[in-house]
């Protein structure tokens, strides 16, 4: 080859990679325009939403990629130690893996029906389909399963917050038939936690935000909400807002804090969260201990059908047992290990599958804790199988406790001899309870539940102390040591 063909062909060479090198810089110049401007407007509004659009489907039109993520809510998932319901059917009794529940729910219509839980998607249709409405059920039972904001509207000529304090006053059949009727049977709905207009996080249901004002305006400590201890020392006279005073991160939690939360739901007064002395579960009884009906009656859920104590039932407190661990103290958010962030293009959004963060370590997890994935298992695995030693033995003490109380009274001890065991029965049951209707199995706050349960097993004990010296109490001289003989060996 020539001199003159050797530089022709360089030439030719440097020419064709000049303009393959333009081309990729172009190319990726127009995608990194294309990436901007998918940033600069995540979505478009093909159709309007408003405070009255209840229905997901109509809000997917708008944010197609959050609704097919929110649809896959119905599908079947499962860990160990929760999620066992399919989307066939409706899910397996808890007594199942529990038969000491049926025996503490005596008297209340838990011990009729109660299931495992399912994904978002079926929360109105399982409600509606269990069979605990076999017993009369309030209307506030649908404050956390349907999206019922513009029924409370209607109840109350406009003023939501009075149609709530209204609604405990009618059955379940009359609010889910408003429900019904006005074509918003639908369960809990994009327009429940975003503004329609701007789709800011915010918090619509009165009970929370009731319960959360009563919180910021008490003495607790709540180092894990740092805009209550702003609003406490601004000396501000207006009541604390949770959509004005909270702060983004909390707000990821304040979300869910409107329904997985513990509350009294009966028909004697409007839904309660217990709020008002802080967050612990002392603090809780505490609140409830000192409450009254506005009849003036003394506070209870149900009266138990086998020992005639009066019982506090708790609800769900995911959002509280969270607030005593130590993921609540780090800032880390109820949406940041149940919906945590993922890229859509250009655009970062949460994750609208909600479910456990078991099913989905690499984003939920592993954003933090810098270990494989085998090893967080591992860790959570051993944290909610001691739990759930810890809670099936709380659960057969105060079902022992329960027994020996029924025993003594077969055998005719005195009524009041038996009220410290009922006492005992009624605390020993709320720290059960409290441990076991919380769905994370010990791992939102593992030394707290530890705790509780604990105490649990510990009080049950006690109670059937205080059973076995009443019955000595009440035994004619000479039968003391066979009377409590035969309870131990009975135990």
């Amino acid at each position: 080859m020539s001199k003159q063909q050797r530089t022709r062909l360089i030439f030719l060479l440097i020419y064709f990679v000049t303009i393959a090198g333009t081309v990729a810089v172009s190319a990726l110049l127009v995608n990194i325009q294309q990436r901007k401007s998918e940033a600069a407007t995540p979505y478009v509004r093909l159709v309007e939403v408003t405070e009255d659009t209840t229905d997901p489907e109509v809000w997917g039109r708008n944010w197609p990629k959050q609704y097919d993520l929110y649809k896959q809510t119905s599908l079947t998932t499962q860990t160990r130690f929760g999620g066992h319901g399919g989307s066939e059917s409706l899910p397996v009794e808890k007594a199942e893996d529990y038969p000491w529940l049926t025996t503490i729910y005596q008297g209340y219509a838990f011990a009729i029906d109660y299931r495992e839980r399912r994904g978002h998607a079926y929360m109105l249709v399982d409600q509606e389909q269990t069979e605990r409405h076999q017993a009369p059920q309030s209307g506030s039972c649908l404050h956390c399963h349907a999206s019922l904001m513009p029924v409370y509207r209607e109840l109350g000529d406009g003023d939501e917050m009075a149609g709530f304090k209204a609604s405990h006053q009618m059955s379940y059949q009359e609010i889910n038939g408003l429900l019904h009727e006005s074509g918003n049977a639908h369960p809990v709905s994009c327009v429940d936690c975003h503004a329609p207009d701007t789709m800011q996080l915010r918090v619509t249901r009165p009970g929370f935000i009731l319960g959360i004002q009563a919180l910021a305006e008490s003495d607790a400590e709540v180092p894990h909400l740092p805009s209550i201890q702003l609003w406490r020392d601004s000396g501000r006279t207006e009541p604390y807002s949770p959509n004005a005073d909270a702060t983004r991160g909390e707000m990821r939690s304040f979300v869910c804090g409107q329904c997985h939360v513990e509350y009294y739901c009966g028909d004697k007064m409007p839904l309660t969260f217990p709020w008002g002395n802080g967050l612990k579960i002392e603090e809780m009884e505490a609140f409830w201990q000192e409450q009254e009906f506005p009849d003036g009656g003394e506070f209870y859920d149900y009266v138990h059908k086998l020992t005639g104590a009066k019982i506090f039932k708790a609800q769900h407190p995911e959002f509280e047992t969270w607030s005593q661990g130590t993921h609540a103290r780090a800032g880390v958010s109820c949406s940041d290990c149940h919906m945590p962030y993922m890229r859509d293009g250009a655009s970062k959004i949460s994750d609208h599958w909600v479910r456990s963060p078991l099913l989905n370590v690499n984003r939920a997890c592993q954003v933090c804790h810098a270990v494989s994935e085998t090893e967080l298992l591992a860790r959570v695995d051993g944290i909610q199988s001691r739990n759930y030693e810890l809670l099936q033995n709380a659960g057969v003490a105060v079902e022992d406790l329960i027994h020996t109380i029924v025993e003594a009274q077969e055998a005719g001890v005195p009524e009041e001899a038996l009220q410290t065991a009922r006492e005992l029965q009624q605390q020993a049951q709320w720290y059960l309870d409290f441990i076991s209707s919380e769905n994370s199995m010990g791992f939102h706050a593992p030394q707290e539940a530890a705790r509780i349960l604990g105490n649990s097993a510990n009080l049950a004990r006690q109670g059937q102390i205080a059973v076995l010296k009443a019955q000595v109490a009440e035994a004619p001289l000479g039968e003391e040591v066979i009377v409590i003989e035969e309870s131990v060996e009975g135990e």
